[in-house]
């Protein structure tokens, strides 16, 4: 049997105390309250609560020095400060002093309800010796799923080669990750690797930064400079973007695909270099080549070897891994313990459809890394911009028994066996993460939609291994 959580309340105002006191006993807590910060203190000498709600301005000890004594003394204590006075620098005050949770006042008592219950879940995950994921082995590039091996497959390739590469792919697909990869895995990793955004640079600047100048060449060019060719000169030059470059500026840049050598911008000694060049674009290089936008002759110098990066949406099957990579950098570049995803966030973030690809699921762990109050990642948790979004369906035909029909018809034209082994939990797996998705994670509401009990619900996701975490003592109707 669980042990009831024991919740202080310390606030100057009784009628704060009394809606929260029933508030809290109702949903199964035991519950003290204190009127001085100075009473809870002297009480915390006999006994331990597993969380405290304190105001921010009481007489005496006001709750954010209260908050430091707490912090300082019982750090794993999580603490909600309640406040009136709902600014600015109360806030940073509060998250500064190490406050789980900031709660202006008025609040809604079911949420105050719902935000001690997961204070008090922090608290206990805290007291016990809980599994953290082991670290994610050192990896260049991160994936599992058939798109990305292809990929992989594609950098073994060519890794004895010093051959022209384009790799094509959406914005923030991480070109320039698996262009760090081959030049690594080249005969010229010893050299250097010399990227170059063209989308980045001035268009009157391009070539200067390509070939360099000479002194004089222009206006503020007061010494010569070695361009991105020369620095890169015995290793690889990594121009991203390429479907940017202006037309004089791939005139010249075929001119050193096919000489070896240049000009600097106002110089008259040819400079030859030894230079692999990698390129990369998200645009179709092809049509820009029928717009007459790009040079066919370089089209083709450059396409020798393509390789293509999927969208996110292509591999959802890596998004958890990603996910728990890019969580566990940001915790460690903020000095702070990593967030750890629930199960059926990560479910329910594999259904995204992620438009800004691998670059926006990093930039949104950084978000939870900052903005999340417990250790464990709830669906609530997520940027409200994530949480409006429409999830990614696939075309479908307007019956989806048409849909199940065919594809029964593929798998036994296969010989596939016990189809309902595999199509019954795939369809409860579905139905269960797209009512959660509704829900923003609650349970007793999701079951009610899928038209189970709670304890239904809980027993499918431990079944389908949605949830491999300790789950808390639920109520339902089974």
């Amino acid at each position: 049997m669980t042990q009831v959580a024991n919740v202080w309340i310390v606030d100057d105002d009784r009628s704060i105390r009394w809606v929260l006191d029933k508030a809290l006993t109702s949903a199964g807590l035991d519950v003290e309250t204190f009127d001085t910060a100075s009473a809870l203190m002297t009480r915390l000498e006999e006994s331990m609560p597993d969380a405290v709600l304190s105001d921010v301005r009481m007489p005496g000890i006001d709750g954010l020095k209260l908050l430091e004594h707490l912090h300082d003394n019982y750090p794993a204590l999580p603490v909600i400060i309640m406040t009136a006075h709902s600014d600015l620098d109360s806030a940073v005050s509060s998250y500064r002093g190490g406050a789980f949770e900031y709660l202006p006042k008025p609040f809604d008592v079911d949420e105050a309800v719902s935000l001690v219950q997961r204070a008090v879940a922090h608290a206990r995950e805290q007291g016990v010796v809980s599994e953290v994921p082991a670290a994610e082995p050192a990896a260049e590039i991160i994936g599992e799923s058939p798109a990305m091996q292809e990929v992989f497959r594609a950098i073994g390739r060519l890794a004895h080669s010093n051959i022209t590469v384009l790799i094509n792919g959406e914005s923030g697909t991480g070109k320039e990750l698996v262009a760090h990869a081959l030049h690594r895995h080249s005969p010229r990793s010893g050299k250097p690797f010399i990227p170059l955004n063209m989308a980045a640079i001035p268009r009157d600047l391009i070539e200067s930064e390509l070939f360099g100048h000479e002194k004089g060449a222009f206006t503020g060019a007061a010494a010569s400079r070695r361009g991105r060719f020369e620095q890169a000169d015995g290793g690889t030059l990594f121009l991203d973007e390429i479907g940017d470059m202006p037309a004089d500026t791939q005139t010249r840049l075929l001119r050193v695909l096919a000489d070896g050598e240049f000009y600097r911008v106002g110089g008259h000694t040819p400079v030859k270099v030894d230079v692999r060049i990698i390129a990369a674009t998200h645009q179709d290089l092809e049509q820009l080549v029928q717009q007459g936008r790009f040079r066919e002759d370089l089209f083709h110098r450059l396409n020798v070897i393509r390789i293509h990066i999927p969208r996110l949406a292509e591999r959802r099957g890596d998004i958890p891994r990603l996910a728990r990579h890019f969580l566990a950098r940001s915790a460690e570049e903020l000095a702070v313990e990593p967030k750890v995803l629930k199960s059926e966030t990560a479910a329910f973030m594999e259904e995204l459809p992620w438009p800004g690809n691998v670059r926006q699921l990093e930039n949104t762990c950084r978000w939870i890394t900052v903005m999340a109050s417990g250790r464990e990642v709830l669906v609530e948790d997520l940027p409200p911009e994530l949480l409006e979004q429409q999830a990614y369906v696939p075309a479908v035909t307007s019956h989806w028994q048409d849909n199940l029909r065919i594809w029964a018809e593929q798998q036994l034209n296969h010989g596939a066996e016990g189809l309902l082994q595999e199509a019954v939990p795939a369809l409860e797996r579905v139905m269960i993460i797209t009512a959660l998705r509704a829900t923003g994670g609650r349970r007793l509401e999701a079951a009610r939609l899928l038209g189970w009990g709670r304890n239904t619900l809980t027993r499918k996701i431990k079944e389908l291994h949605l949830d491999e975490t300790e789950l808390a003592d639920e109520e339902g109707d089974d």
